[in-house]
């Protein structure tokens, strides 16, 4: 359950709302990576719809079924926005990440049994189509990471698995940006979710994982200077800290634990993050997102990593490090816990 948005800690001003809807002509927003009700995506389409956006999405054929399936059961409360109402999303995009147009897609993938009678679930047909069907696209979500070796240390992954890693989780976002920026909105937003292996070493998050990351963080500087003068639109990225969702739950099962990486992760966080006693939600990833990407809130402000960990990303020793057990200093801080908002 911990790892379920909890309800929202605040609406954003009606005045807010209003304003976000009136300026941003209609407000469509296209979250790509959203699969259940578990992760980061999911959250930050919920504090969009919040703020009166329409939301698409585009969702990895895979488990395209399963979600549509919980999609017409109903999520229940991890759905409920302020108001009572449910969150909407207007339409699901069948979209594969792996495939930037519909040329590079292989005779093999078609004759899969999720793909059966799927077509144009390639990145540009998906933004095509988004754009006939809703017109402009005001905010663009990149929240997506895959990488099939991902448990594997790096002198342990494979070229085609270090490849992988990449192609999904960071050139990804670079096809995003390239087909759906012409139909974005002057003053819109793109953002992504990073993590902290881009710059500092993590065991366990391997598979050329961390070199992706640290790909996208590069790709969205870059980006923030070529998008903004061809489309005039914004781009950033959130270095988000771990949470328990689908896709990170997976990662280090069954290698001699019970536990995963992401809950030795969790656990690390708690001990020596600033903000050691508040539990980071989706839903703190989700109102960071709505303000990078609201014109309102944050219109001068692209190219940037923004930190949503508690602080951890600033830490440079471990307080419950045992080489430090003696340490008065570490003794004395490891007894106090940050009060809870």
């Amino acid at each position: 359950e911990e790892c379920r948005p909890r309800a929202l800690p605040f609406m954003p001003p009606g005045r807010f709302r209003s304003s976000v809807r009136q300026a941003r002509w209609g407000v469509d927003t296209c979250p790509i990576g959203v699969a259940d009700s578990r992760g980061y995506g999911w959250a930050i389409s919920k504090y969009l719809a919040e703020a009166g956006c329409k939301v698409l999405v585009g969702t990895w054929p895979v488990v395209l079924g399963g979600f549509q399936k919980a999609l017409d059961k109903g999520f229940g409360d991890d759905a409920k926005l302020t108001n009572g109402e449910s969150m909407k999303i207007e339409q699901v995009y069948p979209l594969d990440l792996a495939f930037s147009n519909e040329q590079e897609i292989p005779p093999k993938v078609l004759q899969n049994k999720y793909y059966a009678g799927l077509s144009g679930f390639d990145i540009r047909s998906v933004a095509a189509k988004a754009h006939a069907e809703h017109g402009k696209i005001d905010f663009l979500v990149h929240s997506v990471a895959n990488g099939p070796e991902v448990t594997k240390p790096l002198l342990q992954t494979s070229r085609q698995g270090y490849l992988a890693a990449s192609s999904a989780s960071a050139y990804s976002m670079i096809s995003m940006v390239q087909e759906f920026g012409p139909y974005m909105s002057p003053g819109g937003g793109v953002i992504s979710i990073s993590y902290i292996a881009a710059e500092t070493a993590i065991p366990g998050y391997g598979g050329g994982m961390s070199s992706a990351k640290a790909q996208l963080e590069s790709d969205t500087r870059t980006l923030a200077f070529e998008a903004g003068r061809e489309w005039g639109i914004r781009v950033n990225t959130i270095s988000a800290g771990p949470l328990k969702s689908r896709a990170a739950s997976a990662i280090g099962k069954g290698l001699g634990s019970e536990k995963g990486h992401i809950d030795f992760s969790i656990d690390y966080m708690k001990h020596n993050a600033p903000l050691s006693d508040m539990e980071l939600s989706s839903d703190d990833v989700g109102a960071a997102a709505l303000s990078l990407l609201a014109p309102q809130l944050s219109r001068a402000i692209t190219g940037v990593t923004l930190y949503v960990d508690n602080g951890m990303h600033a830490m440079g020793l471990a307080l419950d490090s045992e080489a430090f057990a003696d340490s008065p200093t570490f003794k004395h801080y490891k007894d106090k816990i940050s009060p809870k908002p």
